[in-house]
């Protein structure tokens, strides 16, 4: 142990950071990594607090390198530590290769000089979890390509452990781009490996090969693919990795931009017998749909079929596929109709997905099963929304299902009404205003059980759907109470006040508590944005902060502001000459590389309402419809809602332009 832990109290670490502050505290985290009792917690602590989540390396980082190492080839340390710590030093070595400069000590790149010269000869350790994870680490050796390449492909002459094998091929591919000498062998030396007999390894090299050559493609790649899923079974394709399903989604992803080769293997993967190699397939038909709009087409009918699956969880998948396709899926409504009842689908996430995607196709047979979820106490979906990518199912939100019925408000109110009397939580109370909220005066019979609410901690969003009612429901309040409400706004929410003033204002007329709170921002660097929609809805009257709206409206090229601002402008003055070439700027960029979010679609919407003064917009508006790459964030659950609502606020905006049948 003296000699792994040479020269450290030489070493000033209270003049070195770590991400939770000065490292004083590393040293013992390093003694301690060789006590048995303290070594695992010592690695974890290093991890959380030299690496931490990644972005940056610390100065603590290279001096604390070479005491990791030393450990991590101790065999007197347990074999799960070392893991642990040959792990840290690749995350380390990722971080310096992929963080801005600016947030790499300038110590690194000597210390991991000298860490590789340390490394390669552990690519012949003893354990394979060891070689692999070394050989991981030295694929960040960028500026020793050539040494680092030879080493690799020297191991896997001998190298027998399939996992590390694989790990071997991929490292070299990492480190082409960056090699000179070895540059040309090693490529040729992948398309050997491309055309052997082990299935893991082939996929193995033209992932490598992908990587290697960036913007190269080859049909041959999608070729080898193909072959190999076609002609072996999915545990081949990587040993070791555990969960097919995965393993599937990586493999058909390797396929790359071949539609047909892609369309051929997920339809002949979701009639595989493994429910787990289908439910691959299902989700990388869903990656699939969120990218293209000409999938739908490919692909929707096989994922229609896995309704019914045996697998209740392909069902529940396949009814979120078409659920998350809207109209596209309307071929298939009945089978979807036919799993809205516990006799037609006994598993109850399933039918919970299946009533959202007959809601999605505007189908009233979703509104008899959501009537009883409604009257029941376990209702199936969930009080808020959840944003987040991949393809995790997470439960639907009440407004996901409900929001888009408001024709159905007579068959849905009395439920939904008694519900929001019985509730006593904050979140299901919230839930529901805003779904009355969404349907606007068809939501008026609810004014009794809204008005109980104005006393309670969900006032504001009481508030606001009251507001949308309209004037039923500013006569069913009186305005003092109304007035009351906004100089008791709940402490422990910062926006009610913001809220509570808009939703008074909307009911009763009187803007100037609103006014009075919101205007200032205008001079401020936040919040702007929400002053604007005030003076838009304020329109002619708002006539005195024109200049302060003009001086605005070209500060932000893109997002809130400029939208805001411009129907703010527009509203006021009538004036679209100032206000349409910033919006057009404001969403031309997204036609070439994709990410629409929600400002981008209200603008759109909002060229639709300017109407034939618009027209400089056409070109970008014929730019969304045209494209069969979805310009929206793709990979997610949203991604084809988002783009059909794009499609459908382009069509509105063409139209309003040019009149009928021009778009």
């Amino acid at each position: 142990m003296s000699d792994a832990l040479a020269r450290l109290d030489d070493v000033d670490w209270a003049a070195l950071r770590h991400a939770y502050g000065a490292a004083e505290d590393v040293p013992g985290m390093l003694r301690d990594l060789h006590r048995p009792e303290k070594a695992a917690a010592a690695a974890d602590d290093l991890l959380t607090h030299v690496h931490h989540q990644g972005g940056a390396v610390h100065s603590s980082a290279p001096a604390a390198l070479g005491y990791v190492i030393a450990a991590a080839v101790d065999p007197a340390i347990d074999a799960d530590v070392r893991q642990e710590l040959l792990d840290l030093v690749g995350a380390l070595a990722d971080a310096a290769n992929t963080a801005a400069p600016r947030f790499v000590t300038s110590a690194w790149p000597a210390a991991w000089d000298l860490a590789v010269t340390d490394l390669l000869p552990l690519l012949d350790g003893p354990l394979a979890v060891h070689r692999t994870a070394v050989a991981d680490a030295l694929a960040q050796a960028h500026h020793r390509a050539d040494e680092v390449t030879a080493g690799l492909r020297t191991r896997w002459a001998v190298e027998s452990d399939p996992q590390t094998r694989i790990q071997l091929v991929d490292s070299v591919g990492s480190l082409i781009a960056h090699a000179r000498e070895q540059r040309g062998a090693s490529i040729g030396w992948l398309r050997e490996l491309m055309d052997g007999a082990e299935p893991s390894v082939r996929l193995a090299a033209v992932q490598a090969l992908r990587r290697a050559l960036p913007g190269q493609d080859d049909s041959v790649y999608a070729q080898t693919v193909s072959n190999v899923l076609s002609g072996s079974e999915p545990e081949t394709w990587r040993p070791g990795r555990g969960a097919a399903k995965p393993t599937v989604v990586w493999a058909v992803g390797l396929l790359g931009e071949d539609r047909a080769a892609l369309a051929d293997a997920i339809q002949r993967l979701m009639g595989h017998p493994d429910p787990s190699v289908r439910a691959g397939a299902l989700q990388a038909a869903a990656q699939a749909l969120s990218r293209r709009r000409s999938a739908v087409a490919e692909l929707l009918p096989a994922v229609a079929r896995s309704l019914s699956d045996p697998e209740p969880d392909n069902r529940l998948f396949a009814a979120r596929v078409l659920g998350m396709c809207g109209h596209a899926a309307r071929p298939w409504s009945d089978a979807l109709a036919a799993m809205v009842t516990d006799e037609g689908e006994p598993y109850l996430p399933a039918r919970s997905h299946a009533i959202w995607a007959l809601s999605r196709l505007g189908d009233a047979r979703c509104v008899p099963p959501l009537v009883r979820r409604l009257a029941q106490a376990q209702l199936g979906f969930a009080y808020h929304a959840s944003h987040a990518d991949g393809w995790w199912t997470y439960e639907l939100s009440l407004n996901e299902v409900a929001a888009g019925l408001s024709a159905h408000a007579d068959a849905l109110l009395p439920p939904l009404r008694a519900r929001l009397a019985a509730a006593s939580t904050l979140d299901e109370r919230r839930e529901l205003c805003r779904l009355l909220e969404s349907w606007g005066a068809a939501a008026a019979p609810a004014l009794p059980e809204l008005l109980g609410l104005l006393d309670t901690h969900a006032v504001v969003w009481a508030l606001d759907a009251l507001a949308a009612i309209g004037p039923a429901a500013a006569r069913a309040v009186p305005r003092e109470r109304l007035r009351a409400l906004l100089d008791t706004p709940p402490t422990d929410q910062p926006f009610a006040p913001r809220s509570l003033a808009l939703a008074y204002g909307r009911l009763t007329g009187d803007r100037e508590p609103a006014l009075a709170l919101l205007v200032p921002q205008l001079g401020e660097p936040y919040d702007q944005d929400n002053a604007a929609v005030l003076l838009a809805e304020l329109g002619t009257p708002g006539a005195a902060y024109v200049g302060r709206l003009r001086e605005l409206l070209t500060v932000h090229q893109e997002g809130w502001l400029p939208l805001r601002v411009g129907e703010a402008l527009w509203r006021i003055t009538g004036r679209t000459d100032e206000v349409v070439p910033v919006l057009v700027r404001a969403i031309a960029p997204f036609t070439e590389r994709g990410g629409v979010h929600r400002a981008v679609v209200e603008t759109v919407k909002l060229l639709a309402e300017i109407g034939a003064d618009a027209a400089p917009a056409e070109p970008v508006l014929r730019a969304f419809l045209d494209a069969d790459e979805r310009p929206v964030r793709q990979g997610t659950w949203r991604s084809v809602p988002e783009d059909d609502e794009l499609c459908d606020a382009a069509r509105a905006a063409l139209h309003a332009i040019s009149g009928p049948g021009a778009a």
